[in-house]
């Protein structure tokens, strides 16, 4: 009887985590996207291409992509196939693709 009880609790816990990651959604506020924006127009990057990788909001980048600081903002970005991705710099993970 403990020995289902034990089963029984990790799998709560195990489908508790999963739905706190699904919830750790990143949002850019308003006043942040425009300064990426604005700083994105003055300071263009060449496009790269990256064969084989599907570039969606939660993609994680491969190390080789060059990430590029925007001042006072704690994202980075870079150019994919003409389109500006936003990154999370710690996870590498794409947060907002910028058309």
């Amino acid at each position: 009887m403990r020995m289902h009880l034990t089963a029984a609790a990790a799998g709560l816990l195990l489908l508790a985590g999963i739905g706190v990651a699904a919830a750790d959604t990143v949002v850019i506020q308003p006043e942040q996207e425009t300064v990426i924006k604005e700083y994105v127009k003055k300071q263009p990057l060449a496009s790269v291409k990256l064969p084989g990788v599907e570039l969606n909001v939660g993609t994680a980048l491969p190390d080789t992509v060059e990430l590029h600081e925007v001042p006072n903002v704690k994202y980075r970005y870079t150019v994919i196939d003409n389109r500006t991705v936003v990154v999370d710099p710690e996870t590498r993970t794409v947060i907002k693709i910028i058309e």
